[in-house]
């Protein structure tokens, strides 16, 4: 998944939403993958529902808070660890599905600026 460099031409507009699909296809199997882990861990070490694991793991990862009180100390050992990798993972995916956004952003910038220098 590489970028054009400054000194190529912008893409066209269909190879940029081409790229921008797999880049939310990307933030979407990670955004999955971590609802995933959460979902276990609440369920199997927390013993909550698999509906209250899901709404667990769901505000945990967007940075909301917990819902439910962890009563053993696995559980809230787990709960901790979680939110610990949520607050990374949930920067990480934002900064991947921008990624192509801003990068075309500032290639469009630097492209106008070479235009009026020369």
């Amino acid at each position: 998944m590489k970028f054009e460099n400054k000194k190529q031409k912008l893409i066209p507009v269909s190879h940029f939403a081409y790229r921008l699909g797999r880049y939310g296809i990307f933030a979407f199997v990670l955004i999955a993958f971590s609802l995933l882990i959460g979902m276990l861990g609440y369920h199997y070490i927390g013993s909550t529902s698999w509906l209250d694991s899901f709404h667990m793991a769901s505000m945990i990862l967007t940075g909301m808070g917990p819902v439910v009180e962890m009563k053993t100390e696995s559980a809230k050992l787990f709960s901790s660890f979680y939110a610990l990798y949520s607050g990374v993972a949930f920067l990480s995916i934002t900064a991947v599905f921008f990624a192509p956004i801003i990068h075309r952003i500032l290639h469009y910038l630097h492209i106008e600026d070479e235009k009026i220098n020369n």
